[in-house]
């Protein structure tokens, strides 16, 4: 397979560099516009419609727990079909291609997770300055909205493990088509899984309460969703490898 030879002067790291920013100004209209959206009709809107319909009774932000990490997941699926054909044909390796969007996506996952931070912050001085009780309202790595850091370590592996999730979504389909992604579909959906296992925290932290399971240590939980994003990230890679560039339909 050729590829194009790097212009004079232009080093790997700097292609890669580019790579990067080629993804983040491409995907960054859906993803600020998603936390545009999450801040003003999750904490501002419903953070109204606790105060008009009986006062407020809990942290409005927290009703949005879930939606990170399923939006990312679609970040992950968009970045194949969306960049690989068009970098690859400027001559981007998929080496180069791979390493670049486990960069974007872990540099998404640290932004989003730092956002979500920041508005439990905000909220939490609001709330406290208003009297009003900051009741989390999912189960959480974090007791209370002043953990910080066991905000950011949830969030960050929850986004980063759907990510690459998306990430090996959008590659097996791509490459193998329907029926074979379909098939393929444990291996993807492992790092997503591992992580809603291992860190037992929101939405399915009751059902496993339900059936006696419980977090194992998090000095073994958090080690384990970085080492199985990161296979998943490698996995990705290698199934991209013989995967062809599809010219433009039309």
């Amino acid at each position: 397979m050729s590829t194009a030879v790097l212009p004079r002067g232009v080093t790997d790291t700097q292609r890669l560099k580019q790579v990067v920013l080629s993804m983040a100004i491409g995907l960054r209209p859906m993803l600020v516009g998603y936390w545009a959206v999450m801040v003003f009709a999750l904490f501002v809107v419903g953070l109204l419609i606790q105060l008009v319909s009986g006062g407020v009774t809990a942290s409005a932000w927290d009703y949005g727990t879930q939606s990170p990490k399923y939006f990312s997941m679609a970040v992950g699926i968009t970045i194949t079909p969306a960049y690989f054909s068009l970098l690859i044909s400027q001559g981007v390796t998929r080496r180069m291609f791979s390493v670049a969007a486990g960069i974007y996506l872990t540099g998404a996952a640290v932004a989003t997770s730092v956002l979500w931070v920041l508005v439990y912050q905000v909220e939490r001085g609001l709330y406290s300055w208003q009297g009003w009780p900051d009741k989390l309202t999912n189960a959480h790595l974090f007791g209370n909205p002043s953990q910080a850091g066991l905000i950011f370590a949830e969030y960050f592996l929850m986004i980063l493990s759907h990510e690459v999730t998306g990430w090996l979504l959008g590659i097996t389909f791509v490459r193998l088509g329907f029926w074979r992604g379909v098939m393929l579909l444990p291996l993807a959906l492992l790092p997503a899984v591992a992580a809603e296992l291992l860190l037992v925290a929101q939405w399915l932290a009751g059902i496993l309460n339900n059936v006696g399971y419980h977090r194992p240590p998090l000095a073994v939980a958090v080690p384990t969703v970085l080492v199985v994003s990161a296979l998943g990230l490698y996995a990705g890679y290698r199934i991209l490898q013989p995967m062809a560039v599809k010219p433009p339909k039309g």
